[in-house]
């Protein structure tokens, strides 16, 4: 990708804008934080490559605070709610199909078996950005047939 190519439209960036928290600044000073919109959109090439973050090209922002951004976004609960908007925007420009969005989910971990020798925390509970994404996608592809009826046919 070109340097200083936008991953985002302009439009698309003020839907998205309004719901990041206001950042407070530090009274000691400091160096300003990175771009809000730099960092989500290496959040999105992240995602979108499937690369490792310290393989992010340096037109980002540094890996770890792309990461970091993500991780303050999630925690404040504003990720999943800028992700909803992004899909929605792309979805109502016919950019999205939703049948083929989880063709290459093999991206999700897999258990391979417990270790006999270590005890598994009962308090852990399996969750990361690809459920999350997963639960999204989900949600607006529901069946929509009806449900099957008995036939009174086969009572016997």
């Amino acid at each position: 990708m070109p340097k200083n190519r936008s991953l985002l439209t302009d439009e698309q960036w003020e839907h998205i804008r309004p719901l990041i928290p206001e950042r407070a600044s530090s009274p000691k000073g400091g160096r300003p934080p990175a771009d809000d919109r730099k960092c989500f959109e290496g959040i999105l090439w992240v995602l979108r490559s499937g690369t490792r973050w310290r393989d992010l090209p340096d037109e980002f922002p540094s890996p770890s605070t792309c990461w970091r951004r993500m991780n303050e976004w999630m925690d404040a609960g504003v990720f999943i709610e800028m992700w909803y908007s992004f899909l929605d925007q792309l979805d109502q420009q016919g950019r999205l199909d939703w049948d083929h969005v989880f063709v290459y989910g093999n991206f999700a971990p897999a258990k391979k078996g417990v270790s006999t020798l270590g005890k598994q925390s009962v308090e852990r509970e399996p969750i990361g950005w690809w459920w999350l994404m997963a639960k999204e996608y989900l949600w607006h592809v529901r069946p929509q047939a009806s449900p099957q009826r008995k036939s009174s046919s086969s009572k016997g």
